[in-house]
């Protein structure tokens, strides 16, 4: 009856172990959250990006960013 008790008590799923449990799940609530933000700004990315009607904002955003392009006319200002 000890040893159950003990166990019950210090083992890996016992009482002290509770406390535990209960920060990695709120450290695991947590990531979910920022994972599901992130999904989310994502998700929308792609929808204005869809081949059919594509926001030429988003476009135009791209274009500079990947292929490093510029309108003749505009002033480049360097940020650190």
């Amino acid at each position: 009856m000890l040893f159950f008790g003990a166990y019950a008590v210090l083992g890996s799923n016992g009482i002290l172990a509770l406390g535990d449990y209960k920060r990695q799940i709120a450290a695991r609530n947590k990531q979910l959250a920022t994972l599901s933000h992130r999904r989310e700004t994502l998700k929308n990315r792609v929808a204005l990006l869809d081949p059919r009607h594509a926001n030429p904002d988003m476009v135009d955003e791209l274009v500079r960013k990947e292929l490093n392009v510029a309108h003749p006319d505009e002033v480049i200002v360097p940020l650190k």
